[in-house]
């Protein structure tokens, strides 16, 4: 189910590309450096975009998220898969079952003997994917990161859900209008490379240090690895260490499910506040028996729908990935590149009981 017209859509695509990717890369644990060499530079000093070419027929196109069992990012690459199929390509998935930083090297490698058309990653590690990316950029290979970005000179495009750090803030400031700006709080996050993880939480962070947050304080940032039986004991874990804890945001689909699954089977459930990023079938059970109060996401789909068609459009010559180029992403309409390759799908939503039941994903 779409989450908002075409033309909202493009306005909040176009107005929000002004958040600065380098700001995302630098607070990912130190990991990523800068680099004038950008790819989105390197795609711009060495080709010229052809806005009037049509896409190309029989592109070949492969996903590959974080962990091939993750149910949102399964969400995610089977609507960029059936997106390829509207411009007449053909799509696959492939990648790890874990997510550690190392996991998708040797699949990209593969990728590239196979002579894909296109990339997309969603990176474990900013900077651990980008020796096997830059390999297959040298093979004119096109690399779109989606999700979680790689450093910016390993792709021509990132597709980002939202703002990373309207994403951030938003978690933080709906945790305290339901706390009343008081308490303990702390983040489960998925593991400690993750580009987009490291990135909402330093923006958290910056949100806290205001001063209507005084009164809450940020005990501590756990690791559940996006694996669920992990994140499960890393909630128990945080209310052992922190019995007088009053909230959690968990910003990763897997994470927010398995503490809601913990806090709902124990004497916490109704007193502790869980808020951060989930799916509506995912979450609708724990909004609808009082564990969880409300939660957020973009609609998935549309993430993955986006990114095939950006990826499309790059390895037809339409883009280039440089600032300024437009797009049409089928039936989302027409997107602009923004700084650092960034495109920026739109606004995300707030699921409560009362509009959860509209969705269904």
């Amino acid at each position: 189910m779409m989450l908002r017209n075409a033309a909202g859509r493009r306005a909040v695509a176009t107005t929000l590309t002004a958040v600065s990717l380098a700001l995302a890369l630098t607070a990912c644990s130190g990991t990523t450096k800068d680099s004038k060499d950008t790819g989105t530079e390197k795609a711009a000093g060495s080709a010229k975009a052809d806005p009037s070419a049509p896409l190309k027929k029989g592109l070949k196109i492969a996903f590959l998220p974080k962990q091939i069992n993750n149910p949102y990012e399964k969400i995610v690459d089977e609507a960029g898969i059936a997106a390829a199929k509207e411009y007449g390509g053909t799509g696959k998935e492939v990648g790890p079952s874990d997510a550690s930083a190392s996991s998708q090297v040797s699949y990209i490698n593969t990728l590239i003997q196979q002579r894909q058309d296109a990339i997309l990653v969603a990176a474990n590690d900013p900077n651990a994917v980008c020796g096997p990316l830059k390999q297959a950029m040298k093979k004119d290979i096109k690399v779109v990161a989606y999700d979680s970005d790689t450093a910016k000179d390993c792709r021509q495009l990132f597709i980002n859900q939202a703002s990373s750090e309207q994403i951030g803030r938003s978690l933080v400031q709906h945790l305290g209008e339901q706390l009343n700006y008081k308490g303990k709080v702390a983040i489960l996050s998925a593991t400690q490379n993750a580009t987009n993880q490291n990135t909402w939480i330093e923006f958290m962070k910056e949100e806290l240090e205001l001063p209507k947050y005084k009164g809450m304080e940020l005990v501590k940032v756990a690791y559940g690895d996006d694996a669920d039986q992990k994140s499960f004991q890393q909630t128990q874990g945080l209310m052992q260490a922190y019995p007088d804890l009053k909230g959690i945001i968990s910003p990763t689909t897997v994470g927010i499910a398995a503490a809601a699954r913990y806090l709902g089977d124990s004497s916490y459930k109704g007193k502790v506040v869980l808020n951060g990023l989930g799916t509506p079938n995912q979450m609708r059970k724990y909004v609808k028996d009082g564990t969880v109060e409300q939660f957020s996401l973009w609609n998935p789909k549309e993430l993955g729908y986006l990114g095939s068609y950006a990826a499309a459009a790059l390895a037809s010559g339409q883009i280039t990935g440089a600032e300024g180029e437009k797009f049409k992403a089928g039936k989302l309409g027409e997107y602009t590149i923004g700084k650092d390759g960034e495109v920026i799908l739109g606004e995300p939503t707030v699921f409560d009981s009362k509009n959860i039941d509209e969705f269904d994903f």
